[in-house]
């Protein structure tokens, strides 16, 4: 599937492609793409199948969702690009580096779902089983269990293009919430294992340790094969949270 994409900085520039996480979109990476990265960067961020505008239809698996990405650059003439994954995008961005290595320069992931506990993906699974409207924006927020100590209003910010109002006032995200349950269904397994055949390219990762959604377990087996591991406060919106710690870090390291 050709994806729909947004596109910001510099046309010339070396391509950066910025994969959002689950019930995201591109414009997640519009803020950072404008004010920092684009500068130096053509900055490429797709709506991922199910998401968004890009088309809904199955089979949702991460396969299938790397497949799409390589389809979409084929596509826009690219060859090798950086890559930049959050959540989902960083899980999606470790998946296809495995598979696709010479179509990357070089890579970061921020806060990767790198294995989940089967308990916890069916939690979450069945969260948005039942899921997809809500009272209000508001609403959402306060269901979320990633936000920690933001400002309400700054992660309302950062929700633009996400949600469409019903008749009767309610919102609803946009995304196929049949292809966020199997997405949740995924994450119950691995990443592919770390090794310098899974990641052949210098790779940042980026987490947050009071998250934990990456574990000490998984950070160790990961370490003796990325360039650069870098912490940062709040939680797993680091874009929001944590935003010029994540926009510094990872404009550096793309940077060399």
């Amino acid at each position: 599937m050709k994806l729909v994409v947004s596109e910001w900085g510099n046309p010339d520039g070396p391509p950066v492609v910025c994969i959002h996480g689950v019930g995201g979109n591109r414009g997640n990476f519009q803020r950072v793409a404008e004010e920092r990265w684009g500068q130096h960067f053509r900055i490429i961020a797709p709506d991922l199948r199910g998401h968004g505008d890009s088309g809904y239809e199955p089979p949702w698996t991460h396969a299938t969702y790397v497949d799409d990405i390589i389809e979409t650059l084929d596509d826009l003439g690219i060859g090798r690009a950086h890559f930049v994954g959050h959540s989902f995008g960083g899980r999606l961005v470790l998946e296809l580096m495995a598979r696709y290595g010479d179509r990357v320069d070089r890579a970061a992931v921020t806060e990767p779902v790198i294995q989940i506990t089967p308990e916890l993906a069916m939690h979450r699974a069945e969260q948005e089983r039942v899921g997809g409207t809500w009272d209000s924006l508001e609403a959402f927020v306060a269901s979320r269990e990633n936000t920690g100590d933001v400002r309400p209003e700054d992660y309302l910010a950062d929700l633009e293009g996400h949600f469409e109002t019903l008749e009767d006032g309610r919102v609803r995200r946009r995304t196929n919430q049949a292809a966020i349950v199997a997405i949740f269904s995924e994450f119950a397994a691995s990443a592919p294992a770390p090794s310098a055949e899974s990641i052949p390219v210098p790779t940042l990762l980026l987490y947050s340790p009071a998250f934990g959604l990456v574990t000490p377990e998984q950070r160790a087996a990961y370490e003796p094969f990325v360039a650069e591991v870098v912490e940062v406060p709040g939680m797993h919106a680091v874009f929001t949270t944590a935003y010029e710690e994540t926009s510094t870090a990872i404009e550096k390291f793309l940077l060399g």
